[in-house]
């Protein structure tokens, strides 16, 4: 009798996906993705225009962005998606490539489970590969200084290239170079650059070719008072971080007040205690205030007549920057303040740019924290300005670190493919098919960069291994702007190392991870009532509601 009867495990509705149909699915879902953003790889690729639910618009060609953007329900496209996050992360540069590989993987591996070639064998083949791809690219890059700034530059400019800047690339690449030198900081004989030391401030109006690096810090915040100067020259500048104004009892407290005199002696009293804080500002020679919280109205009142500049409620972040840039301490008590704390600048001022009132702070020696005002004809234009130029702090800042290059134009990921090939042959048995494969996909980037700029890819493909099999030919790859095969350093195409090895270690791991997967057990989504706490939905409902709220 009781044979018979079935044993339910999984919650009624819960979806269940076996064998080769759940691999099949999840191969389709992350080629899915990949082929969403195929068509934005390289100078020659297309804009994607992504509107979200609330009619926001966003224009551009960064893979990170547009994956971000994308609302992606499938569980296996959002494993690809999270690769474009990671190398955005690392490296800032090549999270189209990085997922366009992963995809190119997955459909090489689908052909090979028809072949009945197990998932375990394909994924140890990709993993073999992927480790004896990075040493290859490691062997055939080029070392950079960090001080070569001609070289940085063109790094800077190789990840611009299809981005919409307008004709200001050489602008921007200068401005990314000169950012990166100034915070770059040299310990234990290796170089670290942090682009959050880099603050990006956009404002729309004027053109790209107003876009500037400032030499300090700039804060989207107005003078607290009209009588304080617009402009301070040679500042001293104070870092409070507490507020400039009468300090509130921890416990709650209650002062009762029965004569008017003692009502005005009470409001004297708190008058000296914020003149005394401004005097211990204006004894330290501190010319210039910037307050992490508030700033009393009396104490900005008595600033202002001592002529301080002050600005109140900044950002944390900002003040750390400030610090760095102008060499000050933050401090948190006011006793603390003196000279040595203080930090300097050429210049303190408040600009109007745009609609709104900005301070400059700037001139200032050696800063380790610098400022980029990015400018643009329309909100989108600026947006789009923002992401070139993050690509471009941090592919300098990768080479910086680092500092080993490769020529880009799809040239590393072909002479890895020839070179997988021989490599596969010595491995042999089972595992040689999914390095061959591994070894065809990588041509995925060199084949897409002659598709989107109208090539023949057969053709490209052909002309690639013909020069990649001379020794003297290593670095040539798709020049899209003249349409044919050329030595990509000869033209200034270099991209960091990097970028290279992140994008196929994460493709790898993702590629692997999505393979062995041969059973998708999905839930029963809950209804908009179901989701509703038992006895939450009716007001009080007399006491019904009471056991759901226990």
């Amino acid at each position: 009798m009781m044979g018979n009867q079935p044993i339910i495990v999984l919650r009624e509705g819960t979806e269940s996906t076996k064998g080769k149909t759940a691999q099949s699915n999840n191969i389709m879902a992350a080629k899915a993705v990949a082929d969403a953003v195929r068509s934005t790889l390289g100078p020659k690729g297309m804009d994607k225009m992504l509107v979200d639910s609330m009619g926001d618009i966003v224009i551009t060609n960064d893979g990170a962005t547009i994956l971000k953007e994308l609302d992606i329900e499938h569980p296996a496209a959002k494993m690809v998606v999270e690769i474009s996050k990671t190398q955005d992360n690392e490296c800032g540069d090549g999270t189209t490539s990085a997922v366009v590989i992963a995809g190119e993987l997955l459909k090489k591996s689908e052909s090979l489970i028809e072949q009945n070639v197990h998932p375990t064998v394909i994924s140890n083949g990709f993993r073999l590969a992927a480790a004896e791809a990075v040493k290859i690219l490691k062997s055939i890059g080029i070392e950079v200084s960090p001080t070569d700034k001609k070289s940085l530059r063109k790094v800077a400019m190789t990840a611009m290239t299809g981005k919409s800047v307008g004709g200001e690339r050489d602008l921007l690449a200068d401005i990314a170079v000169e950012a990166i030198s100034s915070i770059s900081e040299k310990t234990d004989g290796k170089y670290t650059a942090d682009i959050d030391n880099v603050q990006v401030e956009k404002k729309h109006g004027g053109s790209v070719a107003d876009t500037k690096l400032i030499k300090g810090i700039i804060l989207d915040k107005e003078r607290t008072h009209p009588r304080m100067p617009t402009l301070v020259k040679n500042a001293k500048i104070a870092l409070i971080d507490s507020a400039l104004e009468i300090k509130k009892t921890e416990v709650e407290a209650k002062i009762q007040i029965r004569d008017p005199m003692q009502m005005q002696k009470f409001l004297d009293e708190e008058e000296r205690t914020l003149r005394g804080m401004v005097d211990k500002v204006k004894k330290s020679g501190a010319t210039v205030v910037i307050c992490e919280k508030g700033i009393d109205d009396m104490a900005q009142h008595y600033l202002a007549k001592d002529g301080i500049y002050a600005v109140r409620r900044v950002k944390r972040s900002d003040m750390e920057k400030l610090a760095k840039a102008t060499s000050g301490k933050i401090i948190t008590n006011l006793d603390d303040l003196s000279a040595s704390m203080l930090g300097a600048a050429e210049a303190v001022e408040e600009r109007k740019i745009s609609d709104s009132d900005m301070t400059f702070v700037t001139g200032c020696k050696n800063p380790k924290a610098v400022s980029v005002l990015v400018r643009g004809g329309t909100e989108h234009v600026v947006d789009e300005v923002e992401r070139a130029l993050h690509d471009a702090l941090k592919v300098v800042a990768v080479a910086v670190e680092d500092g080993v290059v490769v020529p880009g134009g799809g040239a590393p990921e072909m002479e890895v493919s020839l070179r997988l090939r021989d490599y596969g042959q010595s491995v042999g048995g089972r595992e040689q098919l999914a390095i061959e494969a591994f070894a065809e996909a990588l041509e995925i980037i060199p084949w897409t960069l002659a598709e989107n700029a109208g090539m023949d890819m057969i053709d490209v493909l052909i002309e690639l291994k013909n020069a990649h099999t001379k020794k003297t030919g290593k670095t040539f790859g798709v020049n899209v702007l003249d349409n044919k095969v050329s030595d990509m350093l000869a033209q200034n195409v270099i991209e960091p190392l990097r970028v290279k090895t992140q994008a196929i270690q994460s493709a790898t791991e993702v590629a692997s991870m999505v393979l062995r997967i041969d059973d998708v057990i999905a839930a029963r989504k809950l209804s908009p009532s179901e989701k509703m706490p038992p006895g939450g939905g009716g007001g009080m409902g007399g006491m019904g509601g009471m056991p759901g709220m226990m």
